[in-house]
């Protein structure tokens, strides 16, 4: 069996928010939210599927492994959406990793005393096989199990155009309590770059679970509110769960 990977927090002060990351194409929509839940002073289970780790491979040019999964997420994290490297520093103290095959891992259990689940991005297959309730690895199973306990599981699928399978998998999906939240940024909030696309899906994500965060400037009710804060660029994310290299303490929306 692969080892297990455990962070520094004890168990009984822990209650993480479970996120799984599927093979779909968006390994920057799961950075960025595990860099906010982590700034929102949260714990959080990451589980990556071995299609996921080919994924990080492609869209960064670095790999994804259980041995060295610290090293690896920390780069992942570090990394802003245009590429850019040690764009943010990020503390991974409440972190905890379990290896995908791993089915007796703790959030393969009920019991087991979690917040809920976040799947970004969620690939068509990761989407068919919870809607099914396959359980063929520890994401899949994890997703189950948030379902069966009536917690929060947010599933944020990356994928175009869908097939009328999907579609009713999704409706499956949503009648079972879930969130279907598609990767789908929108433009009102003055975006002027990648990072703030994924940002604005990443805050959806957290709106979703009720988790706090300054991702992006939300709707105020006034037209061309987003615009006048253009020259703002980037929101930035201040503290241990991801403070942007390079940027004051000032954030760009303190107007709010």
């Amino acid at each position: 069996m692969e080892p297990r990977h455990t962070s520094s927090i004890p168990g009984d002060r822990r209650r993480p928010w479970v996120v799984g990351v599927s093979g779909a194409s968006g390994t920057p929509f799961a950075a960025a939210v595990v860099r906010a839940l982590l700034h929102a002073g949260e714990a959080v289970d990451l589980v990556v599927s071995r299609a996921a780790r080919l994924t990080v491979l492609d869209e960064t040019g670095h790999p994804f492994r259980d041995a060295h999964w610290r090293e690896d997420l920390a780069r992942l994290l570090a990394r802003g959406a245009d590429g850019t490297p040690d764009a943010y520093d990020v503390d991974l103290g409440a972190v905890r990793c379990w290896p995908a095959g791993d089915l007796a891992a703790g959030p393969s259990s009920g019991s087991y005393p979690a917040k809920g689940m976040l799947i970004v991005p969620a690939s068509t297959a990761c989407v068919a096989g919870v809607a099914l309730g396959l359980s063929k690895d520890l994401l899949q199973r994890a997703a189950s199990v948030t379902l069966k306990e009536r917690r929060p599981l947010v599933v944020v699928v990356r994928e175009t155009p869908l097939s009328g399978p999907t579609l009713r998998q999704l409706v499956a999906l949503d009648e079972a309590g879930a969130v279907v939240l598609p990767a789908s940024p929108a433009f009102y909030a003055g975006a002027v770059s990648a990072q703030d696309l994924v940002d604005f899906v990443a805050g959806r994500a957290l709106d979703a679970v009720g988790v706090p965060h300054k991702l992006y400037r939300r709707w105020t009710g006034e037209l061309g509110g987003g615009q006048g804060d253009s020259g703002a660029k980037h929101i930035p994310i201040e503290g241990g769960g991801g403070r942007r290299v390079g940027d004051s303490g000032a954030s760009a929306d303190a107007g709010d």
